[in-house]
């Protein structure tokens, strides 16, 4: 009897065992399925290379591209586990900035090395890659003894952009229309699942005027993007919105309205805290900064650490995971740069240089100096 009743005893402590095994595992499965990333992109821009580095076999080729830094960079984007849906470049993808020409062949021959699966796999990642130009590839340099200022909008840039890197532009975006269309025509907006991506050309063509006999640099179509931006924000099905573009608005936690940024940013900037925007992705600035203005709202990234000689320590691409629970996390990762800058590092590995939450209060964690 007693042997019986020990049996039962242990049998029920087993059944109990078991239930709480069963309950734990059904905890943990549910929580990884809130943590499971639901949406990824990386974004990053300039990886052009210097006036004097463009006839070095050694650091580039008719592309103007840093060709180590590309190569490695584009290979390691498609290489990961978990492959992002959207791979943005912002910019600067070619060094250009003097006339057409020079702007048709280095987007042509950029092309050429995005294509070539023995340079990099990327092509044929399936990762949708959507690209926007820069300064590099919408403005010319020249000296006209003009004090502070020496770049100005380069007549057909926009007609040259959309032909060789059209491609690169999602055929359901909305964009702008009416008799400034053409012009504009690089800024765009359009979703993927519940969130909406704001893209703007930072530099749209000017005319010359006789106020401004060389057009100016740093426009953008302001109301056309606060507009997208607040219907986003409206949109019940949106639950994030982001606003990308070469130039940004803060460096260095301050605000920059010259060639540094762009003219319109004090009038964007509360417009994007006002509809909650995420962030404003931007390159521009040779350097990696994650800042967050004012310490509560929309963050200002700067991921212009793909390859051009600068400020920047390492070189890389930086990733958003949305998750589904609605967190979104960043990672910045890169490698060291090399002396010359140009140089491959296979020794130094890619590694985690900035990890957060993109929480709107204020952040636990800031980016060191750029606050």
């Amino acid at each position: 009897m007693k042997t019986n009743q020990l049996f039962i005893v242990l049998l029920t402590c087993l059944l109990i065992s078991c239930n709480a095994n069963k309950k734990n595992a059904s905890k943990a499965n549910t929580a990884t399925k809130l943590d499971s990333v639901a949406f990824s992109f990386t974004f990053l821009g300039c990886n052009r290379v210097d006036r004097k580095q463009v006839n070095d076999p050694s650091a580039t080729n008719a592309s103007t591209a840093n060709l180590s830094a590309m190569k490695r960079i584009w290979t390691e984007i498609s290489g990961l586990d978990r492959k992002p849906d959207l791979f943005f470049f912002l910019g600067d993808l070619v060094l250009a900035e003097t006339n057409t020409d020079s702007l048709t062949n280095q987007l042509s021959a950029w092309k050429e090395l995005y294509y070539n699966t023995k340079f990099s796999p990327i092509s044929n990642s399936e990762i949708e890659m959507v690209a926007i130009p820069g300064n590099h590839e919408m403005l010319y340099w020249h000296d006209y003894k003009v004090p502070n200022h020496d770049e100005w909008p380069l007549k057909g840039a926009t007609k040259i952009w959309m032909k060789h890197m059209g491609e690169y532009m999602p055929k359901d975006r909305d964009h702008v229309r009416g008799k400034d269309s053409i012009n504009n025509q690089m800024t765009f907006s359009f979703t993927r699942k519940n969130i909406g991506f704001v893209l703007m050309n930072t530099d749209t063509y000017n005319a010359p005027t006789t106020k401004n006999p060389y057009g100016l640099e740093g426009q953008i179509p302001t109301q056309w993007i606060v507009d997208k931006v607040a219907q986003y924000r409206k949109d019940p099905k949106i639950d994030h919105v982001f606003v990308l573009g070469h130039k940004p608005y803060y460096v260095s936690g301050k605000p920059e309205t010259g060639h540094a940024g762009f003219p319109e940013g004090p009038v964007l900037w509360p417009k994007l805290i006002e509809n909650k925007v995420a962030a404003m992705l931007s390159s521009h600035l040779h350097d990696y900064q994650r800042m967050q203005p004012g310490n509560e709202g929309t963050y200002q990234i700067i991921a212009g650490n793909s390859g051009s000689p600068g400020s920047a320590t390492f070189f890389g691409y930086t990733k958003i995971d949305i998750m589904s629970s609605g967190e979104i996390k960043l990672s910045s990762m890169g490698y060291d740069k090399g002396n010359p800058y140009y140089k491959a590092m296979p020794n130094s590995p890619s590694t985690v240089r900035d990890q957060t939450n993109l929480t709107w209060s204020k952040n636990a964690n800031p980016y060191p100096d750029t606050n």
